[in-house]
């Protein structure tokens, strides 16, 4: 593999805790196994907050953890539980990843980094929530496997992107937060529907069906 240059320049180290903040709510542990082992052989010269991800303990946890993250969201359903848990979890860790990645010298910049990138969390791990919530609607397996893989990929993708062009990682990232914010808003009406059907199935309505003895 080609090694990059060991030394992150300003736009690179922004577009590094950047990316660090929105692959948090997509792949957490992804993130920080794949960021850590950069580190490890020398791809990457860390900054000083997040080279404790090159521990080798750390390699260690985050590599488990991917791996389970890897078949879980892959099973309908059981995706959805584990994106729902991970909320609490997600967004704190892409707020700390960007701070440690810019704050170490700076305070203030510590907190701006983590107000942003907790921020790129909530976003797309809000997108990846609702998104897996509408697939987990069709009765077969292999769309859910498909958009997981495509989200595996997506996020190696976007992190090699922010270490090696950082303003075409910065242009990426925008055009990916208006189009998940313009997702959200079409599949929560999607699912607002599928629903308010499932509510009328279950009580033994159909849609637009009226009970002649109900006055």
């Amino acid at each position: 593999m080609e090694q990059f240059n060991n030394l992150l320049a300003p736009p690179q180290l922004l577009a590094l805790a950047a990316a660090l903040g929105w692959a948090s709510g997509v792949r957490l542990y992804a993130a920080v196994f794949l960021v850590g082992l950069a580190g490890y052989f020398g791809w990457l010269d860390l900054p000083h907050g997040l080279q404790v991800l090159q521990h080798p303990g750390v390699l260690a946890a985050s590599g488990f953890m991917c791996f389970v993250e890897f078949f879980v969201d892959k099973i309908p359903y059981l995706d959805t539980v584990w994106d729902t848990v991970h909320t609490l979890i997600r967004i704190p860790a892409g707020a700390a990843l960007a701070a440690a990645a810019l704050g170490a010298d700076n305070q203030a910049m510590g907190w701006i980094a983590a107000i942003l990138g907790g921020s790129l969390a909530a976003t797309s791990h809000a997108a990846k929530l609702t998104t897996r919530a509408a697939v987990n609607t069709s009765p077969e397996p292999f769309s859910n496997i498909a958009v997981s893989l495509a989200e595996d990929g997506f996020v190696v993708f976007m992190l090699w992107l922010s270490a090696t062009h950082p303003v075409i990682f910065a242009i990426a990232l925008v055009l990916t937060l208006i189009l998940a914010v313009a997702l959200m808003i079409l599949l929560i009406k999607f699912l607002r529907i599928v629903i308010a059907r499932l509510s009328e199935f279950f009580s033994g309505q159909r849609p637009g069906f009226r009970n002649p003895d109900v006055q």
